[in-house]
């Protein structure tokens, strides 16, 4: 459905009426994914088209696909706009315009350098110091459901919104999608938005710590000990975000074929599994041994090493066992949902 969409695009339709195929939401999601593109910077623009459900189809149901599409589609188009044109402080204007309308259910807070020193982000700082951009720390509320026992879901998403690689400089080659970087918190920030168009009845809190990666006489530099917000020190090997390493190296593990999950609960695994499931999106569980953890324990200066010091191999694997030296919740499940799973 996607590419006959782009292919009708293409011969300058206006607008298209999609059969639903026995499944009026994939339908829809499938025609909102095929029709996105970035163009906003440039003087022809593709033709704007219009869709809907042809025939008797599952209204409902395609009403909610189209607003699955617009969701990723917002994640898309924050990911593909320049770095220049998408700042620190532009990305969470946009989120905080995107979110307007759900004002009575949704808290916004934009916290400023001063907050992000007050308390004591000394990881997140060192990242950003290097850049003119000030960092923002984005910080989202949508509350679906008013009983207040119900734990929310926390979302966390990494929102580099360009990143150079600081004094450890990437080759040139490939830098520009480097702009890209902020995808964790793209996609974070448009779960939210897509929730609070569904209305779904749960709570669930989003934070985007944003910022740039660049070089200058006050960025960091390799061998620099920071301090984390836990009081955790890090030793600085190299100035190129943890995120990057992450996922080259997941790609590298997995290709197109899955998406890794590293996680310390049973209870996450399987819903995410289930999920998968039913989306066509695979999953594979990745290991959390102890055989990582070493690697970025071992630090001649610090707590932490911000890689695996022994080895290149298995960076997915290391760069989790990093980010779970900052886990501190109990394992097991912690979400619950009235009725079936949502």
């Amino acid at each position: 459905i996607a590419g006959g969409c782009r292919v009708l695009q293409n011969h300058v339709l206006t607008h298209i009426e999609v059969d639903g195929c026995n499944d009026s939401q994939s339908a829809a999601e499938g025609a909102v994914l095929g029709l996105f593109t970035y163009d906003d910077l440039k003087t022809k623009k593709k033709t704007r088209v219009t869709t809907q459900l042809h025939g008797s189809g599952c209204v409902s149901g395609w009403e909610k696909g189209v607003l699955y599409g617009e969701g990723q589609n917002l994640a898309r188009y924050l990911m593909e706009a320049p770095a220049n044109h998408v700042t620190p402080s532009v990305f969470a204007d946009t989120i905080t315009n995107r979110l307007a309308p759900y004002a009575d259910h949704v808290t916004v807070h934009k916290r400023s350098q001063e907050w992000i020193e007050e308390q004591q982000m000394g990881a997140f700082l060192s990242v950003s110091k290097g850049s003119e951009e000030p960092p923002v720390f984005l910080e989202l509320h949508y509350n679906g459901c008013p009983d207040n026992a119900q734990c929310p879901l926390l979302l966390v998403g990494k929102g580099i919104t360009f990143d150079s690689g600081g004094i450890s400089l990437k080759p040139p080659s490939g830098m520009d999608a480097m702009r890209a970087d902020m995808g964790g918190a793209a996609t974070v920030c448009s779960a939210i938005v897509t929730a609070a168009a569904l209305n779904l009845p749960i709570n669930i809190i989003g934070l985007a710590p944003l910022c740039e990666n660049m070089p200058s006489g006050k960025a960091n530099k390799p061998g620099d000990v920071v301090t984390a917000k836990n009081g955790k020190t890090i030793q600085v090997f190299v100035t190129v975000s943890i995120g990057l390493v992450f996922s080259l190296s997941m790609d590298v593990a997995l290709g197109s074929a899955a998406t890794g999950v590293f996680t310390n609960s049973d209870w996450l695994w399987e819903q995410l599994h289930k999920a998968s499931v039913v989306t066509g999106d695979r999953v594979w569980r990745m290991p959390l041994f102890q055989h990582y953890t070493r690697q970025v324990t071992d630090c001649q200066l610090a707590d932490l090493n911000n890689v695996g010091k022994y080895s290149r191999s298995g960076g997915a694997c290391t760069a989790a066992a990093f980010l779970r030296e900052f886990v501190t919740a109990p394992i097991g499940r912690t979400w619950t949902s009235q009725g079936d799973d949502q």
